[in-house]
């Protein structure tokens, strides 16, 4: 038997078994190199099985860039970094065409966007007009120069950091551009713990940087090997009554008296891939309460905004959530 007959009789629980334990391999080679921050990986993990983009959120030190340059390597993907300045083009991430003069012909410059794993570091710090040079990228996976149109990978995944504690020089992100990503990721500061260990680290040949450039962290999958993963999720069960429930916690966000602009149907959508993603990386070929419980507010808070007088009482996005999540009925 063939490596592809032997894969067609797989059963659906051998692939879950694959995705789980491809995951655990990941989060082992990550370790390598970030120390804690479990549920930071295991979201950013999320966002890439599902197939769609991530906001990262943290004061600065805490490995936003070294985490994505870090999945980078794990899953055997091109990485590519863009700086966001307040003097930036929209061409400067998409490229554009260029005329050669020896040649007597205009050829394509290819912009930062052409790659796999995109980190848009501190894309606040660029304005609408140039955070719009993403929103094609992000939702089509192809870029349009000149009229003509450009693909980039099946797996090009943007994460886009943002300081929360510097907002001088900064540009807040339209609702359309929050709206595509799949969830926010909180990068806390580390424990006392984790602070000691990442110092130690520090001191010796292992610190996470020198491991990351020494080739110490191994790919975990082959080439073809994320897209069989991401198609493995369709496996995941996920019963109609939790799919409602899904619709009933984001729309009762969406309608509830502290809100201004609620999330969309694309957060619902959002919900629901995520909560299955989450539940195979757990192992399980079945999606529960708590799977849908966890994801929303990852996946909601980005795209909920509050009434100016709820804000200015000190109200918190996340406390709206979780109050709206313990108010809804959950199925049983």
């Amino acid at each position: 038997m063939t490596a592809s007959e032997t894969e067609a009789h797989q059963s659906p629980s051998d692939n879950l078994n694959h995705v789980h334990q491809a995951v655990g391999r990941a989060r082992e080679e990550i370790a390598r190199v970030i120390v804690g921050q479990r549920e930071a990986i295991d979201l950013a993990l999320i966002a890439i099985l599902t197939g769609h983009h991530a906001l990262v959120e943290g004061v600065p030190g805490v490995a936003k860039t070294l985490l994505v340059r870090t999945l980078a390597r794990v899953l055997g993907c091109e990485f590519g970094r863009i700086q966001f300045t307040p003097d930036m083009m929209p061409t400067d991430i998409t490229g554009m065409n260029v005329f050669d003069t020896a040649a007597g012909k205009f050829s394509l410059v290819r912009g930062p966007v052409f790659t796999e794993f995109l980190l848009a570091d501190e894309i606040n710090r660029a304005p609408a007009k140039t955070q719009a040079g993403l929103l094609q990228a992000m939702q089509e996976r192809c870029v349009s120069i000149d009229r003509d149109l450009h693909q980039l990978s099946p797996h090009f995944t943007v994460f886009a950091t943002q300081n929360p504690i510097d907002h001088e020089g900064t540009y807040p992100l339209p609702e359309a551009q929050k709206d595509r990503f799949l969830l926010k990721i909180i990068m806390p500061p580390p424990s006392a713990e984790e602070e000691r260990q990442l110092a130690m680290r520090t001191l010796g040949p292992d610190s996470p940087e020198k491991v990351l450039q020494n080739g110490a962290v191994s790919a975990v999958l082959p080439p073809a090997g994320l897209a069989k993963l991401q198609g493995q999720l369709g496996a995941i069960l996920i019963r109609d009554e939790l799919v409602k429930y899904s619709v009933d916690i984001v729309r009762s966000c969406r309608n509830d008296d502290s809100v201004m602009v609620g999330a969309g149907p694309r957060a619902t959508q959002g919900l629901v891939l995520a909560a299955r993603a989450r539940a195979a990386i757990d192992g399980r070929d079945f999606v529960t309460p708590d799977d849908i419980k966890g994801m929303t507010v990852p996946v909601l808070a980005h795209r909920t905004l509050l009434r100016p007088e709820y804000d200015l009482e000190g109200l918190d996005v996340r406390a709206v959530i979780e109050r709206v999540l313990s108010e809804v009925s959950v199925p049983q």
